[in-house]
């Protein structure tokens, strides 16, 4: 087993949009990297986890990178074709490639006693990096519904859902109101021989669009959460009126304590009775589904929209805790008690990647020199100084694009507090004590 020393360097694992994002970050900031990917190329879940007819459900201008704006001849919402299209060319553009070392998995990651990361990867080899940046996304891990009885149809996962071939002419049950669910359902409403929408709870769906604007880029920066439910919710009653109407539950939570549900065609063909939605599964009676209402279907096959489970398989167990969907991070970035290690876009934000990515990046950057300085752990630092674990794994775009530009202006303190306010004792170099 080949072992390779790259001491000097950080390791980024996953080349989606945030690992791309991190890659061009610290290559602008002259940080020696390689970047591992499991795949033949770039994209992350835009290459192998979205279905075929996919569109990006934020906007254009909400999505694409700041610096790196997408074609004008694009349409307000992008197809999945056009989204890999322009991850390759930000990919190309900014050279990054040359440092991607595809169809290799990280295998496990763990800190060493030299107070280096090593590295197993697919390909035999052992490494061991300076730092590891983790991006190895959230939707892939798929989530899985639990109910009483046997449902002897077909059933699979929303991320096994490629193309409208495998509902035509099927009896499409569809559990779950998330953005990939209702997108299924209304191509099930399309193509298969009846479509029907099994929700646990009532969800916000909005419309893609108000008045002929992408949703996304109705709220501006300096917006609060409460004004924007105040906006949001007036067009809403003027636009979409009473849920219940439409055969739906009325929400049971109050719009962006969870995620919305941004599908303009799902409540159409709720209203021409192509979709007949349902409450919460309560037992499969083979090829029968029995819902908590009382009411029957027969049922073909059964794709859960029931979202994924936020893992990092590959990590040292013990490294970072994980409860639920929300990695315990400082920040939401820095591993808690480890030198150079930085766990990126686990967390969800309501509308598109880039203007969040873009700083984000930027901030990891800054965070990977100025380690080099200090004697402990970031984490550490940031927790004598009583900065707050995340507490939901749903970003405010707003909210994180301020908290972002106030912990990039508060940097200049950590050394202060590495050097005289940290308690005495063994420092940490990547979980060791030294």
């Amino acid at each position: 087993m080949t072992s390779i020393a790259t001491s000097e360097k950080i390791a980024i694992v996953g080349a989606g949009p945030v690992g791309i994002s991190a890659a061009r970050a610290l290559k602008k900031k002259g940080i020696a990297y390689d970047q591992f990917e499991a795949e033949g190329g770039v994209g992350g879940n835009w290459r192998h986890g979205v279905y075929h007819t996919a569109h990006i459900i934020s906007s254009r201008k909400t999505t694409q990178y700041p610096d790196f704006p997408m074609p004008d001849h694009y349409p307000d919402f992008p197809s999945a074709a056009q989204m890999l299209e322009y991850l390759n060319a930000y990919v190309s553009h900014y050279k990054l490639d040359e440092h991607i070392i595809f169809n290799t998995t990280v295998e496990h990651a763990k800190p060493s006693h030299n107070g280096l990361w090593e590295l197993r990867l697919s390909n035999g080899e052992i490494r061991q990096y300076e730092g590891l940046v983790i991006c190895n996304g959230h939707h892939w891990d798929p989530r899985w519904p639990s109910y009483e009885g046997k449902f002897d149809g077909q059933m699979m996962h929303s991320k096994d859902y490629k193309d409208p071939s495998q509902l035509r002419g099927k009896r499409v049950l569809v559990i779950g109101g998330g953005n990939s669910a209702c997108d299924i359902a209304a191509e099930s409403a399309r193509t298969a021989k009846s479509a029907h929408l099994s929700l646990r709870r009532g969800y916000w769906f909005l419309p893609k669009t108000f008045y002929g604007k992408p949703t996304a880029e109705l709220l501006d920066t300096w917006m609060p959460v409460w004004m924007q439910r105040i906006y949001l919710g007036t067009l809403l009653k003027i636009s979409v009126g009473d849920y219940r109407k439409y055969g739906l539950m009325k929400p049971d939570h109050k719009l962006f304590e969870h995620h919305p549900t941004i599908n303009t065609e799902l409540l159409h063909y709720l209203k021409h009775g192509k979709i007949k939605a349902h409450p919460d599964v309560k037992r499969f009676d083979g090829n029968f589904v029995e819902f908590t209402d009382g009411g029957r279907e027969e049922i073909d096959l059964i794709v859960c929209g029931t979202g994924f489970n936020v893992s990092i398989p590959f990590l040292e167990p013990g490294v970072v805790d994980i409860e639920g969907s929300i990695v315990k991070a400082q920040w939401g970035l820095v591993a808690p008690h480890h030198r150079q290690l930085y766990i990126y876009g686990w967390a969800q934000a309501r509308y598109g990647f880039g203007p969040l990515l873009t700083p984000g990046s930027e901030l990891i950057g800054d965070l990977i020199l100025l380690q080099r300085r200090l004697s402990h752990p970031i984490g550490e630092v940031l927790q004598t100084m009583r900065q707050p674990l995340p507490r939901t794994h749903l970003l405010d775009p707003m909210d994180t694009l301020r908290r972002m530009k106030s912990a990039r202006a508060s940097l200049w303190m950590l050394p202060l507090v590495d050097k005289y306010l940290m308690p005495n004792g063994k420092q940490r170099k990547s979980g060791v004590e030294v």
